[in-house]
């Protein structure tokens, strides 16, 4: 019998070892796969309030550059009339060529107050005999507020206003006949298919430093062309904005700007954020302790107004 029951202990120390060994892999298991989703939580909790920083960062850089910068370059199409009453057969035009052109887009000025453009006229202008004869042109320019009022007004000639480095024309050059004639035969191709024209292009800087007035703000600009004989294919306002200080970093280098202004609004909201979440945690360590001894001071009035109520009714059936 004493062997049986050694052989029956000695089978129980086992498998009671084994049981102990898978509770304690059970027991790790569990707190690895805790742990491990603890990690995973916090892991998608910093990423969700790093990705919602970096996006309220770049919202915020896109509406200040939305707001701060204005447009760069505007062009519309100038579109001429002019009177053709005339009572001399010689001439078709009785007036100058005359083009209302509007400053406004969508309701909304295309001038941005305070800052200067540089506006030009672009001519396309045919290489005719006419052309070659009128020389240098004279061109006037008015700029009209809503009420009719003239805010600006220039006139220049084509000549005296291009840059030397331009590739434009600042009049139309001169060409012999025989130059005419080795050209024409050298394009023909080009010519007979319309994939070139016999033109010459000629730009007009018409305001080289236009600032708008915040109190009389453009509305209108009138163009006259100070000629009667001008023979013109089509022609277009191209007003180009000169950005100076921030505006000027902005617009030529916005990759630098953008990852410059996107870091510096990261850097301030999780400062922000770091701060306020400490403040919170700080509050939470503070909150229990103020309890406590709010607990124990209404412990300690409660007794003593029960002592002063016990001593109150043993007094009362004396008295």
């Amino acid at each position: 019998m004493g062997k049986k029951s050694d052989m029956h202990s000695g089978d129980g120390e086992p498998s009671a070892r084994m049981f102990g060994a898978l509770l304690g892999l059970q027991d790790a298991v569990v707190t690895w796969m805790s742990r491990a989703r603890q990690r995973v939580i916090q892991g998608f909790t910093v990423f969700s309030i790093v990705f919602l920083l970096l996006w309220i960062s770049a919202f915020l850089y896109g509406s200040f550059y939305y707001s701060y910068m204005p447009m760069a370059a505007f062009s519309t199409p100038v579109h001429y009339h002019y009177r053709t009453d005339c009572e001399s057969p010689a001439s078709f035009l009785c007036s100058y060529p005359m083009a209302n052109i509007s400053l406004m887009r969508n309701k909304k000025h295309v001038l941005t107050f305070g800052q200067a453009y540089q506006m030009s006229l672009q001519l396309d202008m045919p290489d005719s005999p006419t052309n070659q004869e009128l020389g240098m042109l004279m061109i006037k320019t008015t700029c009209f507020s809503g009420k009719g009022g003239q805010v600006a007004s220039s006139a220049r000639s084509a000549r005296q206003l291009l840059s030397a480095s331009s590739s434009r024309f600042s009049m139309l050059r001169y060409r012999s006949e025989l130059l005419r004639s080795l050209s024409t035969l050298l394009f023909l191709p080009a010519f007979l298919t319309g994939v070139s024209e016999q033109k010459q292009v000629l730009e007009v800087e018409l305001f080289s430093d236009y600032t708008d007035d915040p109190y009389l703000p453009s509305v209108t600009a009138v163009i006259e062309i100070l000629s009667n004989k001008v023979q013109i294919y089509s022609s277009q306002l191209n007003v180009h904005a000169h950005f100076t200080g921030i505006r000027y970093l902005l617009f030529n280098f916005p990759l630098l700007s953008a990852l410059v202004g996107v870091s510096s609004n990261f850097v301030f909201l999780s400062l922000l954020f770091v701060l306020s979440y400490v403040k919170l945690l700080l509050k939470e360590d503070w909150a229990p302790v103020q309890l406590r001894t709010d607990g124990g001071r209404n412990i300690n009035q409660e007794d003593h107004s029960n002592a002063a109520g016990g001593t109150a009714e043993l007094v009362g059936p004396r008295m």
